[in-house]
C-alpha cells in the first residue's frame, strides 16, 4: 500500500504538512494540496525524518539549494557541519550533501541531525566509494546506496535516469568541448561503456520508484548531460537527455512519488528561456531545479555572480529552485564563508524572481516596497532590517558616515531631501 505524500493528496487528504507550507506560502491548503497531487509542487519529506516542509513550486517562493560536502583531499566533518549551518542562516531551503571524501555515512547522519531543512544527497556517490573503481561498480552497489540513503532519512536523492544508450551516443556525436561535467553523470556514462550495457537508473526505474514509495524519498532527476561551458549549451545532449526525463516524470506521477527536475548549467542569455520553457513543457510543469545557469565561462572567482545573472533570468521564466553557487566555483572547495557570500547573492536572484513570479509577487513586493519607504523618510536602521545582509549593509555606511542624516555619497545634497523640502512647501502653499 502507497503512503507517499502525493498520494494522499490525490485522495485529497490535507496534512499537517500541506497545512504548514501553505501558512508560510499563503495559499489555500485546499490549493496546495491540488498542486502536490498534480506534481507542480514537491514537498521533499522522508518519513524517517522530521523535516521542516519547504514547497518547491508553482505558486510557491522561489527557493535555493545549497551543494556542501567533503571531498578526497578535504575530509573535515565538522567543517561541511558548520557550513550547513551559514547556508540555512543565510536562507537556503535545502542542504545537498556531495560529501566524497571520509566516512560518508557518518557525515550524512551528522548532516541530517543537526540541520531541519530538506536534506538531499547522490547515493551514486557512495555506490562508487564501496567498488574498487567506478566503472567496477554494480547495479546492486547503486540501488542499496539509494536504499541506504532513504532509510537513514534523505528528503531527495538525484539520480542521472535519464542517461541511456540514445543519450550517450547524441553526446558521442556533439562535438562538445567539456563532454560531461556532471560528476553523476560521468560515472554513469563512464560505467555503461565500461560494461556495454544500459544506465541501470533507467533500465530498472520502476525498481528505483518502489523504493522512493516506501519512504516517500522525492526524486531529483539529474541533469548527467548539462553543458559544462557556453559553447556546449543547448546541444542534442542536453535536449535528449530532457525528453527522456519528461518521460520519468510521468512514470514518477503514475507512482505517486513527487520529483523535481534538474537542469543547466552553463547558457547564454539568449538562450536561458528558450530552454527553461523547453524544460518545463517537456517535463509536464514539474518543479525545475536549475544549476546556474552561468552566462559566461570567463570570470572564476566570481561564479556566484554569474550565476545569480542566469538564475534571475531563468527564475523569471518559470524556474523554481536555485543553486547557490560560491566564489569558489571551479576552483576549489568553497568555505564557510564563500557559502555565505554564495547564499547572499543566490537570495537577490531568488527575489528578484518572485517580484514577477505568478502568486508570490505581491507579497515579495511588499518588501521593496518598504525599502523605497524607508530611504524617502531615511530610516537607516528600517532599512539595514530590510535588507538583505543587515550587518554589511550597516558597516558599509558606518565606514564613511556623512556629517548630515543622508549617506555620504550626496549628504545634503540627497536628491530625496531636495525634492521633498520644496515639494511641501508647494503643498503648504496650495493649503
Amino acid at each position: 500500500m502507497t503512503h507517499t505524500l502525493m498520494k494522499e493528496c490525490q485522495n485529497g487528504t490535507v496534512g499537517e504538512t500541506i497545512k504548514t507550507v501553505a501558512e508560510i506560502e499563503k495559499i489555500e491548503p485546499e490549493k496546495l494540496c491540488s498542486l502536490v497531487a498534480k506534481g507542480l509542487v514537491t514537498i521533499p519529506k522522508n518519513v524517517n525524518r522530521n523535516t521542516k516542509p519547504t514547497g518547491i513550486g508553482r505558486f510557491m517562493s522561489t527557493k535555493i539549494n545549497a551543494n556542501i560536502g567533503t571531498s578526497r583531499d578535504y575530509k573535515d566533518m565538522e567543517d561541511e557541519v558548520k557550513k550547513a549551518k551559514v547556508a540555512v542562516q543565510y536562507g537556503a531551503g535545502a542542504i545537498m550533501d556531495l560529501s566524497t571524501g571520509g566516512d560518508l555515512d557518518a557525515i550524512r547522519k551528522r548532516i541530517l541531525s543537526e540541520i531541519e531543512v530538506p536534506i538531499g544527497t547522490v547515493p551514486l556517490y557512495d555506490a562508487a566509494a564501496t567498488a574498487p573503481m567506478v566503472v567496477e561498480m554494480t547495479s546492486d552497489d547503486m540501488f542499496n546506496a539509494v536504499r541506504r540513503h532513504a532509510e537513514q532519512g534523505v528528503d531527495f536523492v538525484t539520480v542521472h535516469a535519464g542517461i541511456n544508450q540514445t543519450t550517450v551516443d547524441k553526446l558521442m556525436k556533439s562535438g562538445r568541448i567539456t563532454d560531461v561535467v556532471s560528476r553523476g553523470g560521468s560515472f554513469t556514462v563512464a560505467w555503461m561503456s565500461h560494461n556495454n550495457a544500459e544506465n541501470p537508473f533507467y533500465a530498472e526505474f520502476d525498481y528505483l520508484l518502489e523504493i522512493a514509495q516506501e519512504y516517500d524519498v522525492t526524486l531529483s532527476l539529474g541533469d548527467g548531460m548539462r553543458p559544462g561551458c557556453i559553447h556546449d549549451a543547448a546541444d542534442a545532449p542536453m535536449f535528449e537527455e530532457i525528453l527522456v526525463l519528461g518521460e520519468l516524470v510521468k512514470r514518477s506521477r503514475a507512482a505517486f512519488v513527487q520529483t523535481f527536475v534538474e537542469g543547466p548549467g552553463h547558457v547564454p542569455l539568449d538562450k536561458i528561456e528558450m530552454s527553461v520553457k523547453f524544460m518545463k513543457e517537456t517535463c509536464h510543469d514539474a518543479p525545475l531545479y536549475l544549476l546556474g545557469p552561468i552566462v559566461t565561462d570567463i570570470a572564476p572567482g566570481f561564479d556566484h555572480i554569474t550565476s545569480a545573472i542566469g538564475g534571475s533570468i531563468a527564475g523569471a521564466a518559470g524556474t523554481d529552485f536555485l543553486c547557490m553557487v560560491s566564489p569558489a566555483e571551479h576552483l576549489a572547495l568553497p568555505t564557510a564563508d564563500d557559502i555565505k557570500t554564495g547564499m547572499l547573492v543566490a537570495q537577490i536572484a531568488a527575489h528578484a524572481t518572485d517580484l514577477v513570479k505568478e502568486g508570490v509577487r505581491e507579497k515579495a513586493k511588499e518588501r521593496d516596497d518598504a525599502m523605497g519607504l524607508a530611504r524617502k523618510n531615511l530610516d537607516w536602521e528600517k532599512q539595514y532590517s530590510l535588507a538583505i545582509d543587515p550587518e554589511h549593509a550597516r558597516a558599509v555606511r558606518e565606514a564613511r558616515s556623512s556629517g548630515s542624516e543622508a549617506c555620504s555619497m550626496c549628504g545634503d545634497l540627497c536628491a530625496m531631501k531636495i525634492v521633498e523640502r520644496e515639494l511641501e512647501k508647494g503643498r503648504q502653499k496650495g493649503n
